[in-house]
């Protein structure tokens, strides 16, 4: 496997391709690799500001023990690790926990294109992807849909939020993604205080014209994760046949 290396997007505010580069070899895979159950849909998994890919691998282990994941650390450093520290620190996709107007458009792209072209070199051609992701990782795996749709077979956004796609290129297949009807699962907490609830109901609302959405809100669930979730989701998983529903 190559390092998870990326091309990230640093222009702000301006029209330029502006780009810097940035190695790591810092990704976790499930038991053996992600090339294990080669036949079944490998998870591409992407966590949240202030998180790192360990918390995404403890996730998979909740919903989809038995599917290949690869859970991949954002490019941003927001904490490192300390020196003989379990915890391998806190990182980010995006400059700002919630990016606003044309720095979002500009980070969900860099970002998404970034693990876009990880997969390209990473993963088989014909091995079905599901992106799956919490926060600002639910953005970047649904904005992989709107720049390669043909690429992945479903996605999950857990407690994600969206672009509004306003720079011209940053989400340059929306107007074809409607067209593959691409199965997305989309959920968060009615008491969420990190996403305000206008953006909440806007990505839903955008992902039910542009995907096959399953969504729902869970009453008492704040920014973050719970096990009626992860019960509603390894069915939805089971239905699209992602899956095999065993634990």
């Amino acid at each position: 496997m190559k390092s998870w290396s990326i091309v990230f997007r640093t222009a702000r505010k301006t029209s330029i391709l502006e780009w810097y580069e940035q190695r790591s070899e810092h990704s976790v895979t499930s038991r053996g690799g992600f090339d294990q159950h080669a036949t079944h849909p490998l998870f591409l998994c992407l966590h949240g500001w202030g998180s790192s890919e360990e918390d995404m691998a403890d996730i998979m282990r909740l919903i989809a023990p038995y599917n290949d994941f690869v859970a991949l650390r954002g490019p941003l450093t927001l904490a490192p690790a300390r020196e003989g520290s379990p915890d391998p620190g806190n990182y980010a996709w995006f400059h700002d926990a919630l990016p606003i107007g044309d720095d979002r458009d500009y980070d969900a792209y860099a970002a998404a294109t970034a693990v876009d072209r990880w997969v390209a070199d990473n993963i088989p051609a014909d091995r079905d992807v599901v992106p799956l992701g919490f926060s600002q990782g639910g953005l970047v795996a649904v904005h992989l849909l709107r720049i390669n749709p043909e690429r992945y077979r479903a996605v999950v956004s857990l407690s994600g939020f969206n672009t509004p796609g306003q720079v011209p290129g940053t989400a340059p297949a929306d107007s074809r993604l409607a067209d593959y009807d691409i199965p997305v699962f989309y959920t968060y907490g009615k008491n969420d205080g990190v996403i305000p609830k206008y953006e909440l109901f806007a990505t839903a609302a955008w992902l039910e014209e542009h995907t096959w959405l399953k969504t729902k809100s869970y009453h008492g669930l704040d920014h973050n994760v719970s096990l009626e979730e992860f019960a509603d989701l390894r069915q939805w998983l089971l239905d699209n046949d992602i899956t095999s529903g065993v634990l």
